[in-house]
């Protein structure tokens, strides 16, 4: 009888940690986890455009060979500025013949959109911690307790020293820092007279700090004023 109820009990507890069968609106899920590059540095910006540069040609090597011009809109951003001079850059020093005016030549444009979310995005934590288990052995552990036992893990497989360096060159790899608010889409486009030729988008983290460097500008606080009228002594 005991064996029942406990069976019992058991199957009334795992019914009730189910989801119902339909629901008015679809469950919200998250995407699988995938990394994303936070723009830091002006570097950053030349690696965005010599990986522009390796995306379009890669697509532009069935089309007949022509000229090509980068197109510079009016009132740039810094980073339009440098995108548009650092891409022209790659293009010349690989071997490509790149016009200063677009007659005759496959325009390249960029288009730059910035993306601003709500302040305060969660981010989910890496799923574990490199720790040294002998001398240059190493293997990947649970995420549990405070950082100084992590670092405690290290530094009793392999010293004080070796430890803390192992334990920043995990983390090196992950932006320091709140998930940013600021992300911008950068679509880079090759037309001819009719058509698109190449197109390749890539999108990146940009550091909250640096976002007037991307056209961001955020709106001015209003200030509340109040007059007050002073009245002496008669």
């Amino acid at each position: 009888m005991a064996t029942k109820i406990a069976f019992a009990l058991m199957a009334a507890a795992a019914l009730s940690g189910c989801k119902t069968p339909y629901s008015p609106a679809p469950l919200a899920t998250n995407f699988p986890t995938t990394r994303q590059e936070k723009l830091q540095a002006a570097a950053h910006w030349n690696a965005i455009a010599g990986h522009v540069e390796q995306q379009l040609i890669a697509e532009l090597k069935t089309s007949p060979p022509r000229p090509l011009y980068v197109a510079s809109p009016v009132n740039q951003t810094p980073f339009q500025q440098a995108i548009s001079n650092q891409l022209i850059s790659s293009l010349v020093r690989d071997g490509y013949v790149v016009s200063r005016t677009p007659a005759g030549a496959l325009q390249i444009d960029l288009d730059i959109q910035a993306i601003t979310f709500s302040p305060n995005r969660k981010q989910a934590p890496t799923v574990g911690v490199a720790t040294a288990i002998a001398t240059g052995v190493w293997v990947l552990a649970e995420r549990i307790g405070d950082p100084v036992g992590k670092l405690g893990r290290f530094a009793g497989a392999a010293g004080v020293g070796a430890g803390i360096d192992a334990y920043q060159w995990y983390g090196s790899e992950f932006a320091s820092g709140p998930t940013p608010r600021t992300e911008i889409i950068i679509t880079a486009s090759v037309t001819d007279e009719h058509r698109y030729l190449a197109r390749a988008s890539n999108t990146y983290y940009v550091a909250d700090s640096d976002r007037a460097l991307y056209g961001i500008r955020d709106e001015a606080v209003p200030q509340i004023s109040q007059s007050f009228q002073v009245k002496g002594d008669r």
